[in-house]
C-alpha cells in the first residue's frame, strides 16, 4: 500500500537526477568520498564521464572504487527510482540544492541524497529532536506531551524516528497540538516500519512528512539505524532526550548531535 497524497515537489531534471542516485550506489563510495568525487569532478555526472587516470589522483579514490565507478552500469536501477519518486511526489535533494535541509548539510557525513514526501520548509522552521527509550514510562509520556504542548507557540518542527516509545508519542502529540513532525526512516519511503505506526506516518504527511536517505526497497536492516539517527541530530537545532537506556539509538543520536555542537537536553527518569 503506497501513499496517495499530492504534494509540492520539484520539476527534476530527470538526467541529472539520474546520476546524483547512481552516485549513491557506486560501491565503495560513501557521502563523504561522493562529496569529494563531485568537487574534483565538478558534477555528478561528471564522475561516471572521468578519465581512469584523473581518478585515480582523487584523494580517497583508491584502486577497487577507481574500478568500480569506471565499471558502473546500474542505470536501471537508478531510473526505476526516478519512477518512483515520480509516481509517489517524492522530493530527492542533492546536498548541493537549496531546498536539501541547512543544518544538515552543515554535518560532514550528511547524507549526499535525501529523499522527502510531506509539506514543510526545514529551513524556514526551528527542529527540535525528540529521543528517548522504546520502554517509555507514563511518566516520560507525560513529560514528552507537556513539552511539546508548551512549544505550539513557537513554529518548531518535531523530528523522530517514528518507532516504539518516546518516538511515537512526540509524532502523535505534535499531531494533536498541530505542530509540523517529520519521521527520520531507517528504509526507503516505500514502507513503515515498525508497520503499526502506518497510520500515524500517514497524518504526518499533511503536516509534516518522512525523510530518509534510503532509495526505494531498502529494508530497515539493524545497521540503517544508528546510521539514521546522524539525520535526526543532524535536521536539528537541538535534542531533547527523554528516558534513554544506557544503550540504545537514543544516546547514540544525543552523542552526535553534541558531536555537531548542537544542544542537547535530558529530562532523566523519575528519582523516585
Amino acid at each position: 500500500k503506497h501513499y496517495q497524497m499530492t504534494t509540492h515537489h520539484q520539476d527534476t531534471n530527470t538526467e541529472e537526477l539520474k546520476y546524483k542516485i547512481a552516485t549513491t550506489l557506486i560501491a565503495g563510495v560513501g557521502n563523504m568520498l561522493a562529496k569529494t568525487l563531485v568537487s574534483y569532478c565538478g558534477s555528478f555526472e561528471a564522475i561516471f564521464k572521468e578519465k581512469k587516470s584523473h581518478l585515480e589522483k582523487i584523494p580517497g579514490v583508491g584502486p577497487v572504487t577507481c574500478k568500480n565507478i569506471l565499471a558502473f552500469k546500474d542505470f536501471d536501477r537508478t531510473e526505476k527510482e526516478i519512477t518512483f519518486i515520480n509516481k509517489y511526489k517524492i522530493q530527492a535533494w542533492s546536498y548541493l540544492d537549496k531546498q536539501y535541509p541547512d543544518k544538515l548539510r552543515q554535518c560532514f557525513d550528511s547524507p549526499v541524497m535525501i529523499y522527502f514526501k510531506g509539506n514543510c520548509d526545514f529551513n524556514l522552521q526551528p527542529c527540535l529532536a525528540f529521543v528517548g527509550t522504546r520502554k517509555a514510562t507514563d511518566y516520560g509520556k507525560q513529560l514528552c506531551e507537556e513539552i511539546i504542548e508548551a512549544l505550539i507557540p513557537y513554529n518548531v518542527n518535531i523530528i523522530s524516528g517514528l518507532a516504539y516509545g518516546i518516538d511515537i508519542c512526540a509524532h502523535k502529540q505534535a499531531l494533536k497540538s498541530d505542530i509540523t513532525t517529520v519521521g527520520v526512516l531507517a528504509h526507503g519511503i516505500d514502507k513503515i516500519y515498525p508497520p503499526a505506526h502506518r497510520s500515524v506516518a500517514e497524518k504526518m504527511l499533511h503536516n509534516g512528512g518522512l525523510i530518509t536517505e534510503y532509495i526505494s526497497e531498502t529494508n530497515p536492516d539493524r545497521e540503517n539505524f544508528p546510521t539514521r539517527n546522524r539525520i535526526i541530530a543532524g535536521l536539528c537545532n537541538a535534542t531533547i532526550v527523554i528516558e534513554a537506556g544506557e544503550r540504545g539509538g537514543a544516546l547514540i543520536t544525543a552523542e552526535i548531535a553534541n558531536s555537531y555542537n548542537r544542544d542537547v537536553f535530558a529530562i532523566p527518569g523519575r528519582s523516585t
